[in-house]
């Protein structure tokens, strides 16, 4: 029986035939540039797909790389913000030092500092015992400093070392009721004895009849009696002279030179040989 299709070359033929024309038409395209068009009309017809098929992928990287940025930015944001915090503290911290640098230097260029010898010593705490006036500062026995010691600061007199410990002393305020010290008015050398009256901004004169030469205003200094504090430091000025007929002695304040709400460095001193001779018996009242 015959088919009804007839058969066709064999596949290897085919084969053969298919090679030779794509060889032939790679050929013609390559020397003669002749699928050009067919090129660039393929191409703007896949483009728009190639474009839909990317589109998810742009998509995803667009969104990715924001999420990225604005995390970065955040993380950014929260170092600067460390960063500025801490800077903020060196700021103030800077401020601080720059004061107490300008204390300093106000300390050691007072013209009270003489030749003596003399160290920087901080306040460590003050007492809050409402009728004791004493600070604790941070030098002791390993730093030469004794018992009875003066201790000043640029404004004038402070007090005297009332204990002394192997790294720290206690200061007894010259404003306190126990503390007693000879003066001297800088106007006419009358010397009289000085107490403190237990308030930070007040001493008072003991003992002086009411016809002594004393005004308000009058710069009262350290007399050098007694021997422990150096003559000629600054210890108050006058602010009140009153008396009574009925009392023998008049009632007079003055204002201490030193501001004893505001002590920070203070300077300890070691008297001169000249300026330890004793001239009085006032040495148990200092």
């Amino acid at each position: 029986m015959k088919p009804i299709f007839g058969r066709g070359p064999s596949l290897q033929l085919r084969l053969f035939l298919a090679i030779l024309l794509s060889v032939g038409l790679m050929l013609a395209d390559s020397r003669l540039d002749a699928f050009a068009n067919v090129r660039y009309l393929l191409n703007s017809a896949i483009a728009p797909l190639q474009y839909a098929a990317n589109l998810p992928r742009d998509l995803l990287g667009g969104v990715s790389g924001q999420l990225s940025s604005h995390q970065r930015l955040l993380t950014e944001n929260k170092a600067l913000k460390r960063d500025l915090l801490v800077q903020q503290s060196d700021v103030l911290l800077l401020e601080q030092l720059k004061q107490e640098n300008q204390r300093l230097r106000e300390l050691l260029g007072s013209p009270f500092v003489r030749d003596e010898k003399k160290l920087i010593a901080e306040v460590m705490a003050v007492d809050s015992d409402p009728y004791s006036h004493q600070v604790m500062i941070d030098k002791g026995r390993i730093d030469g400093v004794y018992e009875g010691q003066p201790v000043i600061n640029e404004k004038g007199i402070v007090g005297q070392v009332s204990y002394v410990g192997a790294h720290n002393s206690r200061v007894l305020l010259l404003i306190d009721p126990t503390h007693a010290i000879p003066v001297q008015v800088v106007r006419n050398d009358i010397r009289v004895i000085s107490s403190g009256s237990g308030q930070i901004d007040q001493i008072q004169l003991e003992h002086v009849p009411s016809s002594t030469d004393i005004e308000v205003g009058d710069l009262l200094v350290s007399s050098g009696l007694g021997g422990r504090y150096p003559e000629g430091y600054p210890v108050g000025y006058i602010t009140e002279f009153s008396f009574d007929n009925k009392r023998p002695f008049a009632q007079i304040k003055a204002r201490p030179t030193v501001q004893f709400d505001r002590l920070r460095y203070l300077l300890l001193v070691w008297p001169t040989p000249r300026e330890t001779l004793s001239e009085g018996e006032f040495n148990s009242g200092e």
